[in-house]
């Protein structure tokens, strides 16, 4: 018996998804943990896997629909089964709630239901409630009404169908409509050719008007993104000390276990190497475990201060930026470290992290000295209560003893939350940390 496959809930903090891929075509076989999909969260890219056996008979959402939990995305059955029931209710339900969770453009006007009556002339406003919320009985008909396409002029579909048109090339004043009302809604996309490229050419701005901005869809990851960081500075009271460190030491110490390492390595193989933030994430969980009030978060009732020592390091990917946690640093070795950051700093950018390991860090902490950024301030990544901004590693003319000489020097801010961290905690913290990285070896055997 045929069976609607709705999206279900791939993280704790989900509440839709966008469909990145579909791993199976229709027709195609599905047996159980088969992956169906690939499903954008707020936090990463999940695996969507069949809990059912059967054959894919009908894909109702295509790539890059936005998808709210429960809603239908594809309906399963036995090879020939008729789904046309199933697929037309699926199909209005979705394009409802598509429809519901968009602005609707105000030169969109949903037409009368068929059966209901004469349809409104002229530019009478269509504001009666559908049948069902007046109470008039409606019979069903015996069979749906053939699509029509768009007519008039006016294109009956929500902003996200003409988001998915113009990012397709698709004309969609041609479109026949299978949503309610001849709507046009995601599915009728699919297969469609685009344009043309001569007929894609822009419009020439007239004189006196501004160019059109290219628009960019918010990914989910960068909804997430805004909701979180937006809340973190209006809700956390930062304040920001900053130290700016001798980085000789800690520059010939990296230099030392990289040529060691090279030198130990089997012929053939790629030796490992250990990187300035590899250091400095030990450096960190030593400087945490010395002043645990750095290692703590705030809560209406009281602050918790982390026995566990779980810092989350900070990525760039394409869509925006994720912070997989590094568990237990403190008892971990340089080398360890350093090949842990690689493989998750790989993965998040391959977008195969699982959302508990960028979940529950105790401290943060963001490099940009690879862009070439002296220093800079971040935003606080709540429930933490500290994040230490790094920049890069400078050559500049230094004093040592009455001579100036060649020397490295590193700028490193601190953002911290004031409800939890003092200004005397944090700068205890920066200091021990200065102590660290200026007498590296500390590093090695705290």
């Amino acid at each position: 018996m045929a069976k609607v496959l709705e999206l279900p809930k791939l993280s704790p903090t989900m509440e839709e998804g966008q469909i990145s891929a579909w791993h199976k075509k229709e027709g195609d076989a599905i047996d159980i943990d088969d992956l169906l999909a690939e499903v954008e969260t707020d936090k990463a890219t999940m695996e969507y896997k069949s809990f059912d056996r059967g054959t894919l008979l009908k894909i109702l959402v295509p790539p890059g629909s936005v998808v709210q939990l429960g809603q239908p995305v594809a309906i399963i059955g036995a090879p020939g089964e008729d789904i046309s029931a199933l697929a037309g209710g699926s199909g209005g339900a979705a394009a409802q709630k598509q429809s519901a969770a968009e602005p609707q453009p105000q030169g969109d006007r949903p037409a009368q239901p068929a059966g209901g009556g004469a349809a409104p002339s002229g530019d009478v406003p269509a504001t009666s409630a559908p049948p069902a919320a007046r109470g008039d009985a409606v019979s069903p008909p015996t069979q749906p009404a053939a699509p029509q396409p768009s007519s008039g002029g006016r294109v009956k579909a929500s902003p996200y169908v003409r988001k998915l048109g113009r990012e397709r090339g698709l004309d969609l004043s041609g479109v026949a409509g299978t949503g309610p009302g001849g709507r046009i809604v995601a599915r009728d996309l699919d297969g469609l050719q685009p344009a043309p490229a001569a007929a894609a050419a822009p419009a020439a701005t007239a004189p006196g008007e501004l160019a059109a901005p290219e628009v960019r869809p918010l990914s989910m990851m960068r909804k997430a993104i805004a909701r979180r960081l937006t809340e973190s500075k209006q809700t956390v009271p930062h304040f920001y000390l900053s130290i700016d460190v001798d980085a000789d030491p800690l520059n010939a110490l990296r230099e030392q276990i990289n040529a060691d390492l090279a030198a130990t390595a089997g012929e053939g193989e790629k030796p490992a190497k250990v990187s300035f933030n590899d250091l400095l994430v030990k450096a960190c969980a030593i400087a945490l475990v010395r002043v645990p009030e750095c290692n703590a978060q705030f809560t209406a009732d009281a602050i918790l201060v982390h026995r566990r020592v779980d810092i989350s390091v900070a990525v760039a990917v394409p869509e925006g930026l994720v912070t997989p946690v590094v568990r237990n640093v403190d008892r971990k070795q340089v080398l360890d470290i350093a090949a842990e950051v690689r493989e998750l700093a790989g993965r998040a950018k391959a977008k195969k992290l699982r959302p508990e390991e960028m979940a529950n860090g105790t401290f943060s902490i963001s490099n940009l000295g690879m862009y070439g950024i002296d220093n800079f301030g971040a935003v606080i990544n709540p429930p933490e209560g500290a994040i230490l901004a790094v920049g890069q590693v400078r050559r500049e003319p230094v004093v040592r003893g009455e001579q100036i000489v060649p020397g490295r020097r590193l700028s490193m801010t601190l953002s911290c939350d004031h409800r939890v961290v003092d200004g005397a905690v944090g700068a205890t913290f920066l200091k021990v940390l200065r102590q660290l990285l200026e007498h590296p070896t500390q590093i090695l055997i705290g």
